[in-house]
């Protein structure tokens, strides 16, 4: 078990009616907010009015920055931030899933720096500062409420990159189950694919796997993630599965999952990148794709030991061949695309697809080559 230091500021309100209580706490940072949210589903469940009276009941005033796409683009980021700037905007509030919070992030951050924010994604220049940010999360997945990361799409370049910082911790995140009782089938699909992506990526790619606390969290957050899930596919109207489901999501991807881990990446993250940036697909989707093939390579280069201890654990099969099985299972149940083929995308642009890939994967400082992610997509096929 490797040497880690585990820091996370961000408080977290949790639970039925808690949206309006990010008022008060707003209200701590300033005056002025720029209020993030995408296609305004927040005002047909009810989140805009209650955010939006909470800010005002604390003398909060708020700028609207609505149309957050699925994946959050440069172009809509840099108008955000000058849209923050005219109208000093003091501290930001994010409604919405984790593609509004990441935006919010990074208009956080480009609104305190002189130069362009994209800046941040190619590696031009480090976080060291952003505005006071606060979300009110709608859909559990990606953990952008609880972490220091956001990911944004250069859509001219077709490059998604990440940046990273302290400074973008949320202060304050509200997580309501209630506001995922809503949520279209593709969305729980896509928000338990992503979840389960995220834990998995350290616990297959780690050089020190003998870190037993941090195993049995990833175990357990599997297999909460993946029980939530199916209840919820049974039941939309299950509370404590939603309750379950948004927790499990915020967990898996705000450190605690990978302390004492060591050597990790974020391979099936860095190629499904290409997928989204390329196609627009929901990164869930793109997930639910690389990570079969994936593991097919994992399994070929590395041998079954991690995949076998993970089913046992979390499916309660005995072989890895089976462990990748029962994740197909999972994903096609949700509904999740487990092809390339199935969203369309064809096999004669693998080739492209590892090229664009690679400009992630150089970033993060990763080993390998196109050849290699060639040869994994060509077993997404």
């Amino acid at each position: 078990m490797r040497n880690f230091t585990f820091s996370n500021p961000t408080k977290i309100i949790f639970g039925k009616g808690t949206i309006a209580k990010l008022g008060p706490e707003a209200a701590r940072a300033g005056k002025t907010a720029l209020l993030v949210y995408g296609g305004g589903s927040i005002k047909k469940n009810g989140v805009y009015e209650t955010l939006t009276a909470a800010l005002t009941a604390n003398g909060v005033n708020f700028v609207e920055h609505s149309g957050v796409k699925p994946n959050p683009v440069l172009s809509h980021t840099r108008e955000g931030i000058n849209k923050a700037r005219e109208n000093n905007c003091s501290l930001v509030v994010a409604a919405g899933g984790g593609s509004v919070i990441d935006e919010a992030k990074a208009i956080a951050a480009g609104v305190k720096y002189d130069g362009d924010v994209w800046d941040f994604f190619c590696g031009k220049a480090e976080i060291k500062e952003a505005l006071p940010l606060f979300t009110a999360l709608t859909l559990p997945a990606t953990g952008s409420e609880m972490n220091a990361g956001c990911v944004i799409t250069d859509e001219t370049a077709k490059h998604k990159y990440s940046a990273h910082g302290a400074a973008l911790f949320p202060r304050v995140s509200a997580l309501d189950p209630q506001t995922t009782l809503t949520l279209p089938r593709a969305q729980v699909a896509n928000g338990a694919v992503d979840s389960l992506a995220h834990i998995i990526e350290g616990y297959f790619t780690t050089t020190d796997s003998d870190a037993l606390v941090t195993e049995e969290v990833v175990h357990a957050l599997a297999r909460s993630i993946i029980a939530s899930t199916n209840r919820i596919l049974k039941d939309p109207s299950d509370y404590n599965a939603r309750a379950s489901m948004m927790w499990s999501a915020t967990l898996a991807l705000n450190g605690l999952a990978a302390c004492g881990y060591g050597g990790t990446s974020f391979i099936n993250h860095a190629i499904e990148h290409s997928l989204s940036a390329l196609y627009d697909i929901a990164h869930g989707a793109g997930l639910a794709i690389v990570m079969p093939a994936w593991f097919k390579h994992h399994l070929a280069a590395d041998g079954p030991a991690r995949l076998e201890k993970f089913g046992a654990a979390v499916f309660g099969v005995k072989t890895a061949a089976e462990t990748i099985q029962s994740f197909e299972d999972f994903f096609k149940k949700a509904g999740a695309p487990v092809r390339l083929s199935e969203a369309n995308i064809p096999t004669s642009d693998i080739p492209r697809i590892a090229a664009n890939a690679m400009g992630l994967i150089r970033q993060w400082g990763m080993p390998q080559e196109q050849s290699e992610i060639e040869k994994i997509l060509r077993m997404a096929a």
